[in-house]
């Protein structure tokens, strides 16, 4: 199925939705027009391409929904395509599309399933970071983490005006499974007096030492990754174990950070990963992600890409700064 000439391009979302994934479908489909490529969306990532289900996209009509969070394709996370007996029904969709190339916006897994499927078929294919944990090595920022960071820094400010009220100290869980990029972003700019992520095994200490005397008319707010090893929970109960007499009340902003409109970052970023993808195609590159660093477009092989993406020396040393 290799071939030197690209004529028609497949695209999907897969993994989690992230804000900007409609842009990007826009300027892949844009780009690949002014080339005379055909581009195919695949419905609910690769199931759809296990399903042939398919519909043909067009410029002018992607046109009107770069606004919108989500993703106009559809996404689902796919066991079919982890055996060989999906990746073959997978191939024989490319097959009978003629489809000769693939571009994916998704994170890690992703990004491991097409390693997988190149084992099997040989067409270009390249990725496009779409997660909102920022959590992918090979770029600086992922499609939809800015527009996340602000809908948690919203609810935050929100948040500690009722915390100030009745002066409360507030647990509010942030997203991010494996990565602290979301609670370290929104955490400092929201002024929180405890961070606790993933990578750190410092700040329960931290923070404990500093709620362990909290008697104040002043909000403390506390900003808790999901993925956090201790857990919020746990969490609240060492608190309560410390001082038992403080007023605690636990929110969870959940998938309310992934929905809404992109950000304008968001919506360029996904504009120029886009447009760079069909580019980076043309010109003979496959298996390989495109990724913004130092503002420059870049790309990174999969193979680089699906390690953990760690939070950088800098931004722990502001954590220990503000946390201590």
């Amino acid at each position: 199925m290799s071939n030197n000439k690209i004529e028609h391009i497949g695209v999907f979302t897969s993994g989690g939705d992230s804000q900007g994934m409609n842009a990007a479908l826009y300027a892949i489909t844009k780009a690949a027009e002014t080339h005379n490529i055909q581009v195919s969306g695949i419905k609910k990532g690769y199931e759809g391409l296990i399903d042939n289900d398919l519909t043909k996209l067009k410029s002018r009509d992607l046109q009107k929904i770069t606004h919108r969070g989500g993703t106009i394709l559809k996404t689902a996370r796919s066991e079919r395509f982890m055996t060989l007996e999906g990746r073959k029904k997978a191939l024989q969709t490319l097959k009978t599309n003629q489809i000769d190339a693939l571009i994916a916006i998704g994170g890690d897994g992703t990004f491991k399933g097409l390693l997988a499927f190149s084992e099997i078929c040989d067409i270009p294919f390249i990725g496009i970071p779409g997660t909102i944990d920022n959590d992918l090595a090979g770029t600086d920022y992922t499609l939809g983490f800015d527009s996340a960071v602000n809908t948690a820094i919203e609810n935050i400010d929100k948040i500690r005006d009722t915390a100030e009220s009745h002066n409360r100290v507030f647990i509010v869980e942030v997203m991010g499974r494996d990565s602290g990029y979301i609670g370290i972003h929104s955490g400092l700019v929201v002024g929180a007096n405890g961070i606790l992520i993933p990578e750190s095994t410092q700040d329960l200490t931290y923070l404990l030492e500093k709620v362990k005397n909290y008697d104040s008319e002043d909000a403390f707010l506390i900003v808790v990754s999901e993925g956090d090893e201790i857990g919020t929970d746990l969490v609240a109960s060492k608190i309560k174990e410390v001082n038992p007499d403080v007023d605690l009340r636990i929110t969870r902003l959940g998938h309310v950070q992934r929905g809404g409109n992109p950000s304008a970052f968001d919506r360029m970023l996904g504009i120029r990963l886009g447009a760079a993808s069909v580019e980076v195609l043309l010109r003979g590159s496959k298996n390989v992600m495109v990724g913004l660093y130092n503002n420059m477009i870049c790309t990174t092989p999969f193979q680089g890409v699906v390690k953990q993406h760690h939070i950088d020396e800098e931004l722990r040393d502001l954590l220990e700064l503000f946390s201590s």
